[in-house]
């Protein structure tokens, strides 16, 4: 019968050792992003602060090997795990302050720093395991089979926690509360190993009153208001409204902007408006039927919908949440607009339809999915075009560097004749591919009889047309570092001191 409690215990911490990583990884999107640099950094802490618990506890089992004991390590990580929420918006302001100041060193140190949040809850939930076990064994004989059964147990407990984490209680509760549910579960098994305290039946109660009290956004607004916020199944999104009406839509670390809406009119003056004209410069005229993947709060949708009605959107994104926001906060309509809940790639593959125009602006900032950036999936594009369509792909990156317009130059290239290029904004490139001529006297000529704001950008954006850079490898679907490429340019622009 003691040996039931211990089991329920491991199965519970092993729960909870997985669901707070992650909570901590979808914690730190906000400010970081979630690229592999962010969980290659959280699983590295939480399998670093395992190994140091599980040499802790086997050494502290030894020397006290009582429940009393068991119970006060699962009671100490509850209630560390209990005030990460509490406690982690100023500290993962401070770290993204030390960002701010484009120091390669402080880059890397606020992500170990961030992560040390649950590093010390995880150094206590490695050390009960051993404990466990010590209290388990009855015998030298059936040491093997009892350490077997308990680290099995563990195991399934953390797998429940990855799919409970990850697929309900962020969704429903939010990260900051998972901390909280993990802690009450933890608090509640640690009161099963001291039926005869109960008054430690008040550390359970307390946790579970932690739930009641607000515990805020996630993060500042910056002066605007926040019309909504929300952990969606893929990322982190509020839409913000300026004090002077223009709303933008912001995901994770919130370091771009992924849709704008300005009041009384669909222009954004920023590179979204780019896409209205720059299909001239292969077509001559304005896409009849267009894909927008990475269609966000659509933005480019709404402003086709007004200047080209008569143009068929398939508009794709991955979040669905996205999509009503979009509908809710961006007056997302267009007359033959049709959204689509799907993967960009994935879409494409599956779809029958041709398009005049591909649009892909598939972004989490500032990287790229890999499997947008291949040899193949551009093979894809130019299948799924009608004959002399085109390809325009919204390349974003910092400011000063070129690293990854030369690879996707080079990579479009394997699929298309010509590969032109405008640098829409400092950190926006935009690179148009076709097998059709591309050049600046089309998109000129097929401006003349458009609105006057129409023909204006599409005079700017003819002055800046030029052909594709040299260099860069070809990415395939076998090899595409994107995001070391993105990484290394970051630090190069950290370590010389630029924006």
């Amino acid at each position: 019968m003691r040996k039931r409690p211990l089991e329920l215990t491991v199965f519970v911490v092993g729960t909870a050792s997985l669901g707070a990583e992650i909570a901590a990884a979808r914690l730190m999107a906000p400010w970081f992003g979630a690229s592999t640099v962010i969980w290659a950094n959280t699983i590295a802490t939480v399998l670093v602060a395992l190994s140091v618990g599980y040499a802790l506890g086997g050494r502290l089992a030894d020397r006290d090997p009582t429940p009393r004991g068991l119970a006060k390590l699962v009671l100490g990580a509850a209630a560390l795990l209990a005030i990460v929420p509490f406690i982690s918006t100023p500290f993962l302001r401070a770290s993204v302050e030390a960002l701010d100041s484009v120091s390669a060193g402080a880059f890397v140190g606020s992500l170990l720093a961030v992560s040390v949040l649950i590093a010390a809850p995880i150094l206590l939930l490695g050390m009960v395991s051993p404990y466990a076990i010590r209290l388990a064994v009855d015998s030298v004989a059936g040491a093997g089979r009892t350490a077997g059964r308990l680290y099995a147990i563990s195991t399934i407990g953390s797998l429940v926690g990855v799919f409970a984490a990850a697929l309900v209680l962020v969704p429903f509760v939010g990260s900051k509360r998972t901390f909280l549910v993990f802690a009450f579960a933890l608090a509640v098994v640690a009161v099963l190993q001291l039926r005869r305290s109960p008054a430690l039946v008040l550390a359970p109660a307390a946790i579970a009153a932690l739930m009641f009290v607000p515990t805020g956004t996630l993060k500042s607004t910056g002066g605007g208001k926040v019309l909504w916020e929300k952990e969606t199944e893929y990322q982190y999104a509020r839409v913000i409204e300026s004090p002077s009406g223009t709303r933008t839509l912001e995901l994770n670390e919130g370091q771009a902007i992924h849709s704008l809406a300005r009041p009384g009119t669909v222009l954004t003056g920023n590179y979204w408006d780019e896409f209205l004209v720059l299909p001239l410069a292969a077509l001559q005229r304005p896409p009849q039927s267009l894909a927008i993947l990475g269609n966000a709060a659509g933005t480019m949708a709404t402003a086709y919908g007004k200047y080209f009605p008569g143009t068929e959107i398939d508009g794709v994104e991955i979040d669905g949440e996205i999509t009503e926001a979009g509908r809710e906060y961006f007056g997302m309509k267009a007359p033959k607009l049709k959204t689509h809940v799907a993967d960009a790639r994935p879409f494409l593959r599956q779809t029958d339809k041709r398009y005049d125009a591909i649009f892909v602006d598939a972004y989490r900032q500032p990287y790229i999915p890999f499997y947008l950036s291949t040899r193949e999936f551009f093979e894809l594009v130019e299948d799924r075009l009608n004959p002399g369509g085109v390809v325009i792909v919204n390349v974003g990156h910092p400011e000063g560097s070129d690293d990854l317009e030369q690879v996707l130059t080079s990579t479009m290239r394997s699929a298309f004749t010509n590969v032109v290029r405008d640098p829409a904004q400092d950190t926006n490139t935009m690179l148009v591919g076709s097998d059709a001529p591309v050049s600046a006297q089309r998109l000129l000529g097929a401006a003349a009889g458009m609105p006057d704001e129409l023909r204006t950008s599409a005079a700017a954006t003819a002055s800046q047309l030029r052909p594709g850079l040299e260099g860069g490898r070809v990415y395939t679907d076998d090899v595409a570092p994107v995001e070391w490429l993105i990484d290394a340019s970051i630090v190069d622009v950290a370590a010389s001191g630029e924006r």
